[in-house]
């Protein structure tokens, strides 16, 4: 059997989880996916919170760490760039494989370098994700229609939610009204996390911009699944839907709202630079 300590990384345990919130804390925004994972490890425990968590230890001290769940999320501050091999041996060796890698963009292309020869093809790999941030004010007015959505929205913001999923990755995340996909969309609006204008009334009521908070930790809360209905976009609602949500996350959440898009989304890209925010570093996401 791999032994992980003898490659420099482990297996860690709960006792590791504050080592491993000090590592996150250096690069918070591009730890912010497996810090969020981490803050709720605190409290419940590694196993409850959903993952396996990796380590890599230089001199006796923790330098960097991997989450493992549905998502493989790599934190290698700089100075730790060789953890990215022990965190390969350890993937490899591993009973469970994620459905994606995302995180800081070097540290996922070399992750993804060594073990695309062992594991399955990746689907897509998208290796410039402008990585952004606003902590100030937004420079957009915000939309005063803009709200967060309440447990009886969500009948509306799902059928949103998985549009947007659609669009982004390919394929419908839909797998029944108890599937993952529903549980968390619906966990997000019971935690306040949502947020959406509505349009219309009674049947014809529906969702025209939305967005969600998909993790906060370390002061930082990012933005993810921005969205507005395909025949209303060009009118601003993006621009000033999230100037609203900027507000409300930076009042109630965070002090450092992030996000990260696709580098040949050029009219997203437009959107956020117009509300504020700027680039600070750049993402990637291999999807296998």
């Amino acid at each position: 059997m791999l032994s992980g300590r003898a490659t420099g990384g482990r297996v860690l345990t709960d006792a590791d989880v504050p080592a491993a919130l000090a590592v996150c804390a250096q690069v918070p925004v591009d730890s912010v996916l497996a810090a969020a994972r981490l803050t709720a490890a605190a409290q419940v425990g590694l196993a409850r919170a959903g993952g396996t968590l990796w380590g890599w230890e230089r001199d006796g001290e923790l330098r960097a760490v991997c989450w493992s769940g549905a998502n493989l999320v790599p934190v290698v501050p700089p100075g730790a760039e060789e953890s990215v091999e022990a965190f390969a041996r350890l993937a490899r060796h591993a009973t469970r494989r994620s459905s994606s890698i995302v995180g800081e963009r070097s540290a996922v292309l070399a992750l993804w370098e060594l073990l695309e020869r062992h594991w399955p093809a990746a689907r897509e790999v998208r290796a410039d994700q402008p990585s952004m941030v606003i902590d100030t004010d937004p420079l957009a007015a915000a939309d005063p229609h803009v709200r967060r959505s309440r447990p009886e929205d969500y009948d509306l913001v799902l059928p949103a939610c998985i549009a947007m999923f659609t669009e982004e990755v390919g394929y419908s995340p839909a797998s029944g009204p108890m599937g993952p996909y529903e549980t968390r969309v619906r966990h997000l609006v019971e935690q306040g996390r949502s947020w959406a204008r509505f349009e219309g009334d009674g049947p014809g009521r529906s969702v025209l911009f939305k967005a969600e908070v998909g993790a906060v930790a370390c002061g930082v809360a990012q933005v993810q699944g921005v969205w507005v209905r395909p025949d209303r976009r060009g009118e601003g609602l993006a621009v000033a839907g999230m100037a609203a949500v900027v507000q409300d996350v930076r009042r109630t959440l965070a002090p450092t709202v992030s996000l990260y898009a696709n580098d040949f989304n050029a009219p997203a890209l437009a959107v956020y630079r117009r509300v504020g925010f700027r680039q600070v570093g750049t993402w990637a996401t291999v999807l296998l």
